[in-house]
């Protein structure tokens, strides 16, 4: 496995230099800017908590208690969000990566998930390993390059994340081996298949594997990580197409924004309306939504950082709950705000009416479901994109610089 990664350069000789995203933030955002040190330092001493031994994470940290305070305990192993921390921690200093990680580093984080990643086959692992070892180590796993192509151009569905995750790697990695293929596979399924005429993604390409009561549904992941891949691809290849798919999907997930700043769960890509907006997740309000609109705004898109600085106050004010989302005494942000219901109840129900009738939504189920239940947990992924989010710096136009190089 290994004499199949090629190492040519490290990534951040260029994208190290800089200030990060926070530092570059429109003073009009003052809470924002004041707010994001804070949460980024949260970041770190919760993923130092987290960490289980031999470069591993697990899949979430559970709360004890109902009180903040009363402690977490990890759960689990998790593949693809032990590659999410590397990604994030390697815009954190050495030392702090360190501190994190044992003695080792993001890079050396990274690379231990090459061959687990190749061993696992599942796409979304695969591909996350891909674009950590291109952009975080500054290697080409060309196996996995290879394990994705063969994804992509059989026949059978895929989800829309994983697709677009593997155009961001064959992005990252095309200065230091072959991605061309990947690149056109996969772009033509998120521009040709995923995305709908209200400019919203669908949850699987083709649609209709995901069958009667989902084929016409799309989640917030299945808009954030296109909107990401497609604003990267059209500023790399100056392709209009792409940067307008992006532009696309990205103006309608935030005109469909709360009024309190929540980036929505379940939406209806047929005409671009809301299935169902709970849970609303906190690492779609820290993290996912500002790497992908960041990204896009630096591609030279549209600038959106109002409305992911209004997504940022609603950890700390929410019409929801008094109930606090972040909990410093246990190193972490709660993972979302949810309905009292049967698990998933609501979901169902609304993508069952909608399916039958767009915008069909059966009356009374905010009261008889409130969105008042906060979910005590906190998943390593969650942080590991946060500090990919805002301390990042130049990702964007370091793809250009090194693809010119290469």
């Amino acid at each position: 496995m290994l004499q199949d990664v090629i190492g040519r350069s490290k990534y951040d000789d260029f994208a190290g230099e800089g200030v990060d995203r926070i530092e570059a933030l429109d003073p009009k955002l003052a809470s924002a800017r004041e707010r994001l040190p804070e949460l980024c330092d949260l970041a770190v001493n919760g993923l130092r908590r987290m960490a289980l031994p031999d470069l591993h994470f697990p899949h979430t940290m559970r709360g004890v208690g109902s009180r903040n305070g009363s402690g977490v305990i990890p759960e689990g192993d998790n593949l693809r969000y032990t590659i999410n921390v590397a990604q994030g921690l390697a815009w954190t200093t050495e030392a702090q990566q360190r501190s994190v990680l044992d003695g080792k580093t993001a890079v050396d984080l990274a690379l231990a998930c090459i061959e687990r990643a190749a061993k696992s086959g599942e796409p979304g692992a695969i591909a996350l390993a891909a674009w950590a070892a291109a952009e975080t180590a500054g290697v080409f796993a060309g196996e996995l390059f290879a394990l994705l192509e063969t994804s992509l151009s059989h026949d059978n569905s895929i989800q829309t994340v994983s697709c677009a995750w593997a155009l961001t790697a064959a992005l990252a990695a095309r200065h230091l081996g072959p991605t061309a293929e990947v690149q056109r596979l996969a772009s033509r399924l998120l521009l040709l298949h995923a995305q709908s005429d209200s400019g919203l993604f669908r949850h699987f390409t083709p649609a209709n594997a995901a069958g009667f009561a989902r084929g016409h549904v799309g989640c917030f992941a299945d808009q954030v990580y296109p909107i990401q891949a497609l604003a990267r691809l059209g500023y790399m290849d100056g392709d209009r197409v792409a940067l307008r798919a992006a532009e696309a999907c990205a103006a309608r997930i935030v005109a469909l924004q709360g009024e309190a700043g929540q980036w929505w769960w379940h939406y209806d890509t047929r005409d671009g309306s809301v299935v169902e907006g709970y849970p609303v997740y906190s690492v779609h309000q820290h993290a996912m939504a500002p790497m992908a609109l960041l990204d896009l705004n630096e591609a030279g898109g549209t600038d959106h950082r109002a409305a992911l600085a209004k997504g940022l106050g609603w950890l700390d004010r929410r019409p929801e709950t008094d109930e606090p989302m972040i909990s410093a005494e246990d190193g972490v942000i709660w993972r979302k705000i949810g309905r009292n219901e049967p698990p998933k109840l609501v979901r169902s129900v609304a993508a069952v009416t909608t399916a039958v009738s767009a915008g069909w939504h059966l009356p009374g189920l905010d009261t008889v479901f409130p969105p008042v239940k906060v979910d005590r947990e906190c998943r390593p992924y969650e942080f590991g994109w946060m500090l990919y989010a805002w301390r990042s710096r130049g990702v964007v136009q370091a793809l250009r610089h090194q693809t010119r190089r290469y």
